[in-house]
């Protein structure tokens, strides 16, 4: 079947975790007949979450593209994680959507992913409809569940349905849009059409008005032929409504139960008749500023929003049709990097079953496999033209471990497969340390973490094992010591001959030279790894030759970056080099580079060593019931409050944290809350450690050793 781009409707599904968007999914697929049963999680057999991982945990990790008929109309789905470790996944479907649909949970309401969801479609301007699903549940409340939305989202909020005496059983719905109320039988699916009862019917009446009204006020013509009329034909209300919804200034709210099949059916009804196509979307920006129309006619050009390397068919990428007809066989050109790439087959999908097609139009969404050399984010154009489509911006990590193979021999296969993981993630960062000596993951959870261990396992057959990361502790001092070290090694013929005498102090800007050395030669050094070494060069009578200032500078500033007291580097001393002695045939450069080594961490060591620990600022946003455990769980981690403010519901707690304190906040945070908390982090500064964390740190790092 031949599709035009105007025919196409993209669709997301977002929600928190358990408010059953994977059901609801699956409801749809057999209400449009593109299955003959639905699946269910417990039993590991539905469409979308169809991955081994997904299958074991029964809950989604990787978002899911499907699609159905709706009529003439294609509708692809994109079924998303809730837990916010896998927030990546639902970015780039909503890089790539038209429309948002909200999933909500009737019994649990609101979440926080909501609303982490909610910035994201401000964001990116996405037109969204809210689905209060679960309506079956015994606990569901619909009207607690609606207050919360309209008190998250606003005003624009706006009823489309409503349950009729829910308290009774949750099998009627009445539809203020088309002003009739749909009655399900046992088994759901389509149900008999009745008039509303009488005790409904003004409620229904006044939300109609609410549509009709919203819909007039999006033109001039529209709104005189409401005023002239006092209604709106049903064109003139789909015109409307569609301009409403595209421009975010209605936010439609329908009910259902997607476990029982009651009223999927009107929802993608909905989404056929008044949500957007792409060519309804305003025009896409590109990087260059310019803009770029979905025409099917246009120069090919598509984005890559998601790979996914799968067993037995390697890297699957999969993309939105930006511009022009992608045709199988069609060369294109990585924009990024230059490098063709040669379309093979072109898939659309219903989670693991691909079906091949010979050709997708402009805002369709599909699959082809065995890219060479383009990943997530990336654009592909015909030749001759360099459109850039907009990348997306995922959200920071929020968890870091350390990393290592079972053994050495697996280290660069495993470095390899990790990078591999990255390109297809962007919420995952990989690093080699070189200063903590350390492999270090980055990313926005443990769960996260352990998806990405359980698929190197299952890819590549390798058993990563996780551990805690080292910190990135700085070293100072906070009084003045003098040291001197002779350096003499004799080993027959030449042999090795350094003395030096040298004081360290603590720097800071306006600490005055002193006044009992001769400064012949000032430094003022900046660090690497951040921080100053001022170097003072006080020599005087020819004790030690200007010629070896730099044999001793490279000892001293090799000791600071591993530094005596943790192996940590140093930052923020003065050296001062007024004394030694030296030998005129045994003496060279190797020898003062030692001699200045040891000397430094003597003095180093009796100059009162303190310790300097990273602090993140920490801002978490939690309900305001649970706000006394995780203020405690704060203060068990060291941390500063520095303030709370309230933000709509939730209670926004400011604090600074020491990183080392860090170490498994995020899942401790899960499990206080339930998942109701958000919370980001970022670096602040170096601070002293209080001596007792120091001396237990000391003793640890002693105890290890």
């Amino acid at each position: 079947m031949a599709i035009n781009t105007n025919q196409v409707r993209n669709a997301v599904l977002l929600g928190h975790a358990g408010s059953g968007k994977t059901t609801l999914a699956e409801t749809m697929l057999y209400e449009s007949g593109a299955i003959n049963r639905p699946g269910k999680i417990e039993e590991g057999n539905t469409v979308s979450d169809f991955h081994e991982t997904e299958r074991a945990k029964k809950h989604s990790i990787f978002g899911s593209l499907m699609h159905v008929f709706w009529d003439d109309i294609k509708i692809n789905l994109i079924d998303t994680p809730g837990i916010d470790d896998f927030i990546g996944e639902a970015l780039s479907a909503l890089k790539v959507a038209d429309t948002a649909v909200m999933v909500i949970n009737a019994k649990e309401g609101v979440q926080v992913e909501n609303e982490i969801h909610r910035d994201y479609i401000e964001e990116l301007k996405t037109p969204t409809i809210f689905v209060i699903n679960q309506m079956d549940h015994e606990k569901a409340d619909y009207s607690r569940t609606l207050q919360e939305i309209k008190d998250r989202f606003g005003d624009k909020v706006l009823e489309f349905q409503f349950p009729y005496k829910p308290e009774e059983g949750f099998y009627r719905i009445v539809d203020a849009l088309r002003m009739t109320m749909y009655v399900f039988g046992k088994g759901g699916g389509k149900p008999e059409k009745q008039e509303i009862p009488a005790d409904a019917i003004d409620k229904a009446k006044e939300l109609h008005t609410a549509i009709v009204e919203a819909a007039a006020e999006e033109s001039e013509g529209l709104m005189e032929k409401y005023f002239e009329d006092g209604s709106l034909t049903e064109e003139e209300l789909t015109e409307g409504l569609q301009l409403a919804l595209g421009k975010q200034n209605i936010f439609p709210v329908f009910c259902v139960s997607g476990l029982h099949n009651m009223g999927s059916g009107r929802v993608m009804g909905f989404i056929r008749d008044i949500c957007p196509s792409p060519l309804q979307r305003p025009s896409r920006i590109l990087e260059s500023g310019a803009t770029l129309k979905p025409e099917k006619d246009g120069p090919t050009s598509l984005f890559i929003y998601k790979t996914l390397t799968a067993p037995q068919v390697g890297e699957m990428s999969y993309f939105k049709v930006y511009s022009g007809t992608l045709r199988s066989g069609d060369a294109l050109i990585n924009q990024m990097n230059e490098e063709q790439e040669r379309i093979g087959k072109i898939y659309v999908v219903n989670g693991k079953d691909r079906e091949e097609v010979e050709e997708l139009v402009a805002g369709d969404l599909g699959v082809t496999v065995k890219l060479k050399n383009t990943h997530t984010n990336n654009t592909l154009n015909e030749e001759g033209v360099d459109y850039q489509i907009r990348q997306m911006k995922f959200p920071q990590a929020k968890t870091r471990m350390g990393v290592t193979p079972p053994n050495k021999s697996d280290f660069e296969k495993l470095t390899n497969a990790l990078h591999t993981i990255q390109e297809e993630d962007p919420t995952f960062i990989l690093e080699y340390n070189s200063e903590l000596k350390q492999s270090i993951i980055h990313g926005q959870g443990l769960m996260h973490f352990e998806v990405i261990q359980e698929r190197i396992k299952n890819l590549y057959d390798i058993d990563m094992e996780l551990e805690r990361p080292r910190i990135p502790y700085r070293e100072t001092i906070s009084a003045k010591a003098e040291a001197q070290y002779r350096h003499k090694k004799q080993s027959g013929g030449a042999g090795q001959f350094a003395e030096i005498h040298l004081r360290v102090e603590p720097w800071t800007e306006d600490l005055p030279l002193p006044t009992d050395l001769n400064v012949r030669k000032e430094e003022l050094i900046d660090l690497e790894w951040s921080g100053k070494l001022h170097f003072l060069w006080c020599i005087v009578g020819g004790s030690i030759d200007n010629r070896f200032i730099g044999a001793i500078k490279k000892g001293i500033l090799q000791r600071m970056e591993d530094g005596p007291l943790t192996g940590s580097a140093c930052q923020n001393v003065r050296v001062s080099i007024f004394d030694g002695k030296m030998h005129p045939v045994d003496s060279n450069d190797m020898a003062f580079q030692l001699a200045a080594n040891a000397a430094f961490t003597q003095a180093f060591k009796n100059a009162k060593p303190k310790l300097m620990e990273p602090l993140y600022d920490l801002e978490v946003s939690c309900d305001p019931e649970i706000l006394g455990e995780v203020m405690t769980d704060l203060q068990t981690r060291r941390a500063m409050i520095s303030g709370m403010d309230t933000e709509t519901r939730y209670t926004k707690i400011r604090a600074e944290v020491p990183v080392a304190e860090m170490y498994g906040f995020a899942q401790n945070l899960r499990s206080i809350t339930q998942g109701k908390a958000k919370f980001k982090r970022h670096f602040s500064k170096y601070q002293l450690m209080p001596h007792d964390a120091q001396q237990k740190l000391l003793e640890r790092l002693k105890t290890e050793e």
